[in-house]
């Protein structure tokens, strides 16, 4: 498994990737915005926005910048997942999501791509220099929170969210030695 950065030699394999949620009628979370571009957009306006992230000179608030991956299996080159990695986090992702969303494809579920994947974006900010991680959860979503929990997550808080109009978990890692 390796994480890949988004280019046009993706951009079908990624319309694959979002679809599969739609036909399994799966929650969408992680995926920097990609679901949404693929409606209301196309494949690349989304590739200028997720380069338009990581340029932190040029990022005009509410945004952050954020590096977005595939997570690519190398036997045949599918994308089993998403991750986003926030590098900054303003004051509502700070309460509601936090630095790392992720997402696996239905069809990939239950085969530990989450918890590594986890770990491997856990890398890159330990790597960056963010020591102290918060990752959120839907409280639904016990798979999900055993995936952080696995990674070192300890339980913050719990609250009911406006936006989300669900209770969400917020996790807290502290990235000390080897993941």
């Amino acid at each position: 498994m390796k994480f890949v950065f988004p280019g046009m030699d993706y951009k079908e394999k990624a319309i694959k990737y979002i679809n599969e949620f739609y036909e399994h009628n799966s929650e969408i979370n992680g995926s920097g915005s990609l679901d949404d571009y693929l409606i209301k957009s196309t494949y690349e306006e989304w590739l200028k926005k997720v380069f338009a992230d990581i340029d932190i000179a040029n990022i005009l608030p509410p945004r952050v910048p954020a590096l977005t991956y595939f997570y690519v299996r190398e036997e045949d080159n599918k994308i089993v997942g998403m991750v986003n990695i926030r590098l900054a986090l303003n004051d509502f992702l700070r309460k509601e999501c936090g630095h790392i969303g992720y997402c696996v494809r239905p069809t990939e579920r239950k085969k530990h791509y989450a918890t590594n994947m986890l770990k491997a974006a856990l890398k890159v900010c330990r790597t960056i220099g963010i020591h102290e991680v918060i990752v959120s959860c839907d409280k639904s979503n016990i798979a999900s929170a055993h995936v952080i929990k696995n990674c070192g997550g300890e339980l913050e808080s719990e609250f009911y969210s406006e936006t989300f109009r669900e209770i969400i978990q917020k996790y807290n890692i502290k990235i000390e030695g080897d993941l």
